[in-house]
């Protein structure tokens, strides 16, 4: 018979950083919306989640969330050039 109060083969694996999937999904998400915001969140989320790899596990999500903001805010510095140089921001609605 199960104990339900116990340690069992789920439980007793080793558990990952909460900050640097935190990170990881910031990053991967910040590459199709809002990556103005969502990269730096995979970055900060990314170093806090770095300095606590020595507690858990994660290192390698938190340096590929790191790597991902950072391209998040390249890729919208680049989109921000290509706007401005084609003659800035147009918000025209209507007919």
């Amino acid at each position: 018979m199960a104990s339900y109060g116990g340690s069992s083969a789920a439980s007793s694996g080793s558990r990952t950083n909460g900050l640097a999937i935190a990170s990881l999904c910031c990053g991967i998400i910040g590459l199709f919306f809002l990556n103005i915001v969502l990269g730096p969140l995979a970055i900060v989320f990314g170093a806090v989640a770095r300095r606590q790899a020595s507690v858990k596990n994660g290192a390698g999500m938190a340096k590929a969330g790191i790597i991902l903001g950072v391209v998040d805010v390249v890729l919208w510095l680049v989109l921000l050039a290509i706007a401005s140089s084609n003659g800035g921001f147009s918000w025209y609605v209507g007919g």
